[in-house]
């Protein structure tokens, strides 16, 4: 299997294996217009395996996403076909409309407008809880 280098762009690296699916949906690459390419179970030195987005445009994108589903992740910015920065994010303490409440009696569900918040409760379990009813995500 081939997969071009990318000019311009950004790449995913080192996602835990079967995480990649999840981050294109949360970080929605489907509604981008450039060409986005996903690796499964890459083999890899450090871990056996790894998922990689290769994302070959420019692109805002949301380092507390990748934080809270993976902080082993690296994110290499690419210009001219060289890496000009390379960025590990951390666990996030707040995240705004990426977890959404459960709880049916959770404000959030009667005023739609209102963002969900969730924050770092335990960061050893990696457990977040809703800024308004202090349910678990």
């Amino acid at each position: 299997m081939k997969i071009d280098s990318i000019k311009n762009g950004i790449v995913i690296d080192h996602i835990s294996a079967g995480n990649s699916m999840r981050l294109y949906y949360l970080l929605h690459l489907d509604t981008l217009e450039c060409p986005v390419a996903l690796i499964q179970n890459a083999a890899s030195n450090k871990s056996g395996k790894k998922d990689i987005i290769k994302i070959d445009g420019e692109w805002e994108l949301n380092l507390d996403v990748l934080g809270y589903v993976d902080s082993a992740v690296t994110v290499n910015i690419i210009k001219d076909g060289k890496i000009v920065e390379k960025i590990t994010p951390s666990m996030p303490q707040t995240l705004e409309n990426v977890l959404f409440c459960k709880n049916p009696r959770c404000i959030t569900g009667v005023e739609q407008e209102l963002p969900h918040i969730f924050k770092l409760t335990d960061p050893k379990k990696r457990i977040y809880r809703c800024l308004y009813c202090e349910s678990k995500a």
